[in-house]
């Protein structure tokens, strides 16, 4: 017989939906180690505390893009029906971890349990979440301000989470300013050693305007014919991280030695995968920029003596876009629809397409 409903039991409400803190630690341990061995490296120089928050973040950042691309671990893309769905479990998956309940994926749980620690807040994680829905509606970015705001819902909302991780006040908005900044410069080294899988998966993170000023033809950005172009455009990108780093190198200095000691550590590590794309020129797409080991580790080194000085170099020229202008912008105007894109001239075929 069904039970009468006057002893029905909800669900209690738990940190974590009630799983093992332990657990959650060592899964998302595994999930850094496999999914971003250069966040891994940097994650290791945190205090223990600090290091496991950070992992539990970076576990529920990992699975909302594995979610929303139907991949594993940042793999191959999965087909794009069902995007708008996937968005909307992520969504409602969030929201039950921040109630407590039980999710049935760790991942979520993880962000669950972090709310609890740190205060992480849903207008944060929405923020993240936002980014997703960008590419899950095939958006792509007609202005620098566009690429801004897509920098910001992908990275630099997560830089935000970041520092109240590390024990930074919701109402140090400069600090979390110059964390978002850190943020913003990890996606624009992304996009520019990515231009090739972003390419492949029909997406283009680079503002149309951009290629329409180095007469780049609507599905000719990985011709071969426009391989200076893009190594051109490649450069503007990681100008723009240059500033952004050294924006967030200020914010640095008024974190802790160890959180410092990380937070420029990663810097570092990915401000070289920006410069050595720049470097490689028109073969850095041949295959995909890395930094080896030995690096990573004279990087770690190289921080390490960075933070204990503690003196950042005054900023020459701020960057265009901040977390302030972006923030009221995304309030004001909500969702960014997709621009129509207007066709450029077709060219006369020649040898260059070759």
């Amino acid at each position: 017989m069904l039970a009468p409903s006057r002893i029905l039991r909800t669900t209690p409400a738990r940190a974590g939906g009630g799983r093992d803190r332990d657990d959650l630690v060592d899964q998302a341990e595994d999930m850094i180690a496999e999914g971003s061995r250069s966040f891994a490296t940097a994650s290791r120089l945190f205090p223990e505390a600090v290091r496991e928050q950070c992992w539990l973040l970076y576990a529920w950042c990992r699975r909302c893009d594995d979610l929303a691309d139907d991949q594993e671990l940042g793999g191959a893309l999965g087909p794009e029906e069902g995007a708008d769905r996937r968005i909307r479990s992520i969504r409602l998956l969030t929201e039950r971890a921040f109630e407590g309940l039980p999710t049935a994926d760790p991942a979520f749980d993880a962000i669950g349990l972090l709310a609890r620690e740190v205060g992480i807040t849903p207008d944060m994680t929405d923020d993240v979440i936002q980014g997703f829905e960008l590419d899950a509606d095939g958006w792509r970015p007609r202005t620098e301000a566009d690429l801004a705001r897509y920098c910001y819902h992908v990275a630099g909302a997560v830089g935000v989470m970041m520092a109240i991780v590390m024990g930074v006040s919701k109402d140090d908005s400069d600090t979390l300013d110059r964390a978002c900044d850190l943020g913003f410069a990890f996606q624009l080294a992304n996009i520019a050693r990515d231009l090739k899988e972003d390419d492949a998966a029909d997406r283009c993170y680079l503002p149309v305007e951009w290629m329409v000023e180095q007469d780049i033809e609507p599905g000719q950005l990985l011709k071969p014919h426009h391989r200076q172009e893009l190594a051109e455009l490649a450069k503007r990108l990681i100008d723009r991280m240059d500033q952004h780093l050294a924006m967030a190198r200020l914010g640095a200095a008024k974190l802790p030695f160890r959180s410092r000691w990380a937070v420029l550590a990663a810097a570092r590590i990915y401000g070289a995968i920006g410069h050595k794309v720049v470097a490689r020129g028109i073969h850095a797409w041949d295959s995909r920029t890395t930094i080896p080991g030995f690096e990573k580790l004279r990087h770690v080194a190289a921080a390490w003596w960075e933070a204990l000085r503690n003196k950042p170099d005054p900023v020459e020229t701020p960057p265009e876009w901040n977390r302030g202008d972006i923030l009221i912008d995304v309030r004001m105007r909500g969702p960014i629809p997709d621009p129509p894109m207007e066709p450029l001239p077709e060219e006369e075929p020649s040898d260059r397409y070759d």
